[in-house]
């Protein structure tokens, strides 16, 4: 077994393979900053790469045996497999080894105070709503890792001290199982990532060891709306704290009121006592969860209401995540990473608050795993929508064996909302929007693969060509008339 110090590998070169990736980038930056030699390799260059190169990292683009020779310790990520060359020559040579959670785990102990944000939806904006408050803190100076890029960070991470630390938990692989926090709030648990897990029940038991994992004078926040999370308690070894919107909790949103933009505004109480008052600026009733998320963590570590509050209510998003991308005249173009059918019926629920005319909604499938087993549910997710169009499935680390595709999810959603059609390419989802949107419409690009791309692509057509929506919808009129 690997016995990590960090001041073991000051005079060490520490490999990580798949650098590029929003987790590995994060560590490896820490390393860096801890003057530890780091060298790492990925498949192609990326912003990321050559911040990490600028910063004095090796990296090498392909994977290569090669890479890892003048390796001491070598980190991977759950989407390297076993038989990548640069793994398998560290296991032929006796490096050690350890995987990205395992790493990640070993870099919590280093912290006096460990905060981890742990459940199937919301990690990432609430581990940023809670960074900007611990930034906001001034006589705190946090190590800060979150899975998308916050302005306030100026990318994915922030490096501190070894006093305070505060990252994502992801449940993938039974991953947070490796994790002992000072601080474990889980927001939610659901049925996901069924190409590892066998059933939610599966998963449940996964949570349940990670919540005996908390240290014994630490705290487990859990949601006491959620059926699933707060069971939790019974296996905690720690403190137990819940927050809550319905039932009855420690921290509970009430008075609870939605703006025209569909910002919620609300009273946080702890128990019957009145806190603060917390006007959002993202919307949705499931960022009041995660607001209350982060707002119940700062206020456990002693910092005041009123500076929580203030932090909270001042924050405008993390990118990909209901993120405003522009405009194509008066037609807005949104963006989010919702990939699982819980995340996207909250998200079109709190789009529809917003827009009475009629959205678009673009949502690239993530996983023929995910797609395939979870079918049923994507069929029932659309129906705060006006139109559903789906590109392809995004495979990201899987293989096509044939048994799904995105035309059988179409007609699934057919079936329950008669408002889906397939378009194979981003070009023909395209040239489709500007000959159909119509002044004050909404599109909303939905995905965690590369769907965001077509809102881009969208305003850079319109910003070289303010007319070419007037011109498609002339000309696709025509084609009409003649048919």
């Amino acid at each position: 077994m690997y016995k990590f110090d960090i001041n073991n590998l000051k005079d060490k070169n520490v490999h990580f393979i798949g650098i590029g990736g929003v987790n590995m980038s994060a560590l490896a930056e820490y390393l860096l900053s801890k003057n530890i030699s780091v060298s790492g390799s990925d498949v192609k260059k990326s912003d990321v790469t050559l911040e990490l190169e600028s910063r004095g990292a090796k990296i090498f683009y392909g994977h290569d045996l090669e890479n890892v020779k003048n390796a001491d310790l070598v980190v991977y990520t759950d989407a390297i497999s076993l038989d990548n060359p640069e793994l398998e020559a560290a296991i032929k040579q006796k490096v050690d080894i350890l995987d990205r959670a395992s790493f990640l785990g070993k870099l919590m102990d280093e912290f006096d105070i460990s905060i981890a944000i742990s459940g199937t939806h919301g990690k990432t904006t609430t581990t940023s709503m809670l960074s900007e408050v611990l930034i906001e803190e001034t006589d705190k100076n946090p190590t800060i890792m979150v899975g998308g890029n916050l302005d306030k960070l100026g990318g994915n991470s922030k490096i501190g001290d070894n006093k305070l630390f505060l990252t994502e938990a992801c449940e993938y692989k039974a991953n947070v199982k490796k994790y002992h926090p000072t601080i474990a709030v889980i927001l939610n648990i659901d049925e996901d990532h069924l190409d590892y897990f066998d059933n939610i029940n599966h998963i449940i038991e996964t949570f349940e060891e990670y919540a005996s994992n908390v240290k014994e004078d630490g705290y487990l926040i859990l949601n006491s709306d959620d059926e699933n999370s707060k069971t939790l308690r019974d296996y905690a070894k720690s403190n137990v704290v819940t927050f809550g919107i319905d039932s009855v909790s420690d921290y509970s949103a009430k008075n609870i009121v939605f703006n025209e933009s569909g910002f919620p505004s609300f009273d946080v109480y702890f128990r019957h006592k009145k806190l603060a008052h917390l006007n959002l600026k993202v919307m949705g009733k499931h960022n009041i969860y995660n607001s209350m998320a982060a707002f119940c963590a700062a206020h456990l570590i002693g910092i005041s209401e009123e500076k929580i509050a203030n932090a909270i209510s001042d924050y405008t998003g993390v990118h990909r995540r209901l993120e405003y991308k522009g405009k194509l005249s008066d037609i807005e173009i949104i963006d989010d990473y919702a990939h699982h059918p819980t995340e996207i019926r909250s998200t079109l629920s709190a789009i529809r608050n917003r827009y009475d005319k009629n959205i678009y909604c673009i949502f690239q499938p993530h996983t023929y795993t995910r797609t395939k087993i979870l079918l049923n549910f994507f069929a029932e997710s659309f129906y705060d929508v006006d139109s559903v169009i789906i590109p392809d499935i995004y495979a990201a680390r899987e293989k096509d064996y044939g048994d799904i595709h995105s035309k059988m999810l179409v007609d699934a959603i057919n079936e329950c909302s008669n408002n889906a059609k397939y378009m194979g390419s981003f070009e023909e989802i395209e040239n489709y929007l500007l000959s159909n949107i119509k002044p004050g419409d909404a599109i909303i690009t939905m995905g965690a693969g590369d769907v965001y791309k077509i809102g881009e692509e969208l305003i850079d057509i319109y910003n070289k060509n303010p007319n070419i929506i007037e011109k498609m919808q002339s000309e696709y009129q025509k084609l009409v008339l003649v048919k």
